[in-house]
């Protein structure tokens, strides 16, 4: 058992810490793109949205809208960046809780349909982005390294 441990779970371990980098730039970069042209859009298209959100039962569409849509526009470039990120990412997690349950919830019928939602995936790298950070090729890890405390940023 000790051998099947080494080869089948030590030795990956090791080979991929080389890449620990790679996974958190890669979704930062990813939902940061999306959100940012989409938070952009919806800010460029207020009025319509400020309807599409009054008829999902959002309270107060003429605040939430321009609210959402600039933590939407401002957390993707903070993201693309990777400058606040666990910051930038906890808002957004609450974006995709609001949106699955009023645009989306009268559609799910089963565990399958609403973990099949994009907006259930993105939540995920959000969670993970606000709770793992950003990762070593970032913003955040440039600054803690300069002027943050001794402890190594964790990825």
């Amino acid at each position: 058992m000790e051998k099947i441990v080494h080869w089948m779970i030590d030795m990956p371990e090791r080979l991929s810490a080389v890449f620990a980098w790679l996974p958190p730039l890669f979704a930062r970069l990813v939902v940061g793109w999306v959100f940012l042209w989409t938070g952009w859009a919806k800010l460029n298209n207020l009025p319509q949205m400020i309807q599409n959100f009054t008829e999902w039962g959002i309270p107060f569409p003429a605040f939430t809208t321009p609210f959402v849509s600039g933590v939407e526009f401002l957390g993707g470039l903070l993201l693309l960046l990777g400058l606040f990120t666990r910051l930038a990412a906890a808002p957004l997690v609450v974006v995709m809780i609001v949106a699955i349950i009023s645009a989306k919830w009268g559609q799910v019928d089963s565990l399958e349909t609403l973990l099949g939602f994009e907006e259930v995936a993105y939540m995920a790298l959000f969670g993970w982005l606000a709770v793992a950070g950003p990762g070593a090729v970032s913003l955040d890890a440039l600054l803690q390294r300069r002027y943050g405390d001794a402890r190594p940023m964790r990825t």
